[in-house]
């Protein structure tokens, strides 16, 4: 694990260590948290991206190509 030095406003820094205190941890595990947050953000992406492609891969739902919305069916009950 590697080490950084974050420069932060006062106030910022003393309102971020009463939201840590609040919820019994520590600034340090907030930024660290919000870090790996920012990082995983991409990889769900592209997982979310991956689950879709397959799922309309695998649907059994087809259109014919030549397929026109019909707004009367649509709402029929």
């Amino acid at each position: 694990m590697k080490n950084i030095t974050l420069a932060i406003e006062d106030d910022v820094l003393d309102k971020a260590r009463i939201a840590a205190a609040e919820r019994k941890t520590t600034v340090n595990a907030m930024v660290r948290e919000f870090l790996t947050e920012i990082a995983s953000r991409g990889d769900r992406r592209e997982r979310a991206r991956r689950e879709l492609v397959e799922l309309m891969r695998t649907s059994k739902g087809r259109l014919a190509p030549d397929y026109r919305f019909d707004r009367e069916e649509t709402h029929e009950r």
